[in-house]
């Protein structure tokens, strides 16, 4: 009988406090120039790696504030966070295990492709994750429903991204649309000494 209540009571408490743990947006303040993450990515359609490739993205000086460069172009860490949210929002904070939201999206690609995405979210855990950066605590939140392009298609898809709160961003994001598995996984974070 004891076993049975220690049991419960141990249990009772991983449970407590995965379901307390709440995390808010990152503000400007959280971010310091010269952090950095990197990512690599591939696309595999019938197990045959099709792309491939790496995104960066590192904190710099931008017109006097703080900036999100990916190689390319910068955008200001101030643009994309604590804005109001919408009603069908991409991440919705604060960030809390067992939260549930509609996402939906209007989209062009860099082909000038349109398309729309509409999904149910919901953050199914708060856990450990293994990638190679390192072992990370993220939440788990998976997407699931429609997306439709200007070509014609239209199909089903899901989407699971861990979001670490103590790097700010994802730190792996899995797509499966039925064609193939797109997979984004953190190889290296670093902080300026």
């Amino acid at each position: 009988m004891t076993k049975h209540v220690t049991l419960y009571f141990a249990l009772l408490l991983i449970f407590s406090n995965c379901a307390s743990t709440k995390t808010n947006e990152p503000t400007l303040k959280d971010y310091t120039i010269g952090e950095k993450w990197t990512w690599k990515w591939e696309r595999a359609v019938e197990g045959e790696v099709r792309a491939q490739g790496e995104d960066i993205q590192e904190v710099v000086n931008h017109n006097g504030t703080l900036g999100l460069w990916n190689g390319v172009d910068t955008v200001q860490i101030s643009k994309t966070t604590n804005q109001k949210q919408g009603s069908t929002p991409f991440r919705n904070w604060p960030l809390q295990v067992g939260k549930k939201w509609k996402y939906e999206s209007e989209w062009e690609n860099n082909e000038g492709t349109t398309g729309k995405t509409s999904q149910d979210a919901e953050i199914v855990s708060f856990e450990e994750l293994n990638v190679e950066a390192g072992t990370f605590k993220a939440y788990k939140i998976e997407y699931k429903g429609i997306v439709t392009n200007s070509r014609g298609f239209k199909g089903e898809m899901t989407d699971i991204w861990w979001y670490s709160p103590a790097l700010k961003t994802y730190i792996k994001h899995v797509n499966m649309d039925g064609y193939g598995v797109y997979v984004n996984e953190l190889t290296s974070y670093s902080k300026p000494e």
